[in-house]
């Protein structure tokens, strides 16, 4: 059974940082291209951030210099550093996996940026 299993969300103060991660049960996960998108209440999901099985990286404009996404392979596990957060980055973030007609996503983490 495919799962995603996503940790590390939370409230934290502007200008702080959080470090998500994402679990993993996709079969050969090195296979795999890796993503998180979020989702802000009233909005649509959008990308936040992905990164293949090359590791070859891209990034949402929003977030370019902020975030960092990263992958440990063995570990069957991938992260999202979030540096110098935003309130507009307040969103359900979503760990995603990708591999031919394979699709899969997580059940989401909170990320609240607060004073």
């Amino acid at each position: 059974q495919v799962q995603l299993v996503e940790s590390g969300g939370g409230l934290v103060q502007p200008g702080g940082s959080l470090r998500l991660s994402c679990a993993a049960s996709l079969g050969i996960f090195s296979m795999y291209d890796m993503g998180w998108y979020r989702q802000a209440p009233g909005k649509e999901r959008e990308l936040v951030a992905t990164i293949t099985r090359a590791h070859t990286t891209n990034y949402a404009d929003s977030v370019k210099g902020r975030f960092t996404i990263s992958r440990d392979n063995a570990k069957r596990t991938v992260y999202l550093q979030m540096n110098s957060l935003r309130p507009e980055d307040t969103a359900v973030y979503y760990c995603n996996g990708r591999y031919g007609v394979g699709n899969f996503w997580g059940q989401g983490t909170q990320v609240t940026v607060a004073s």
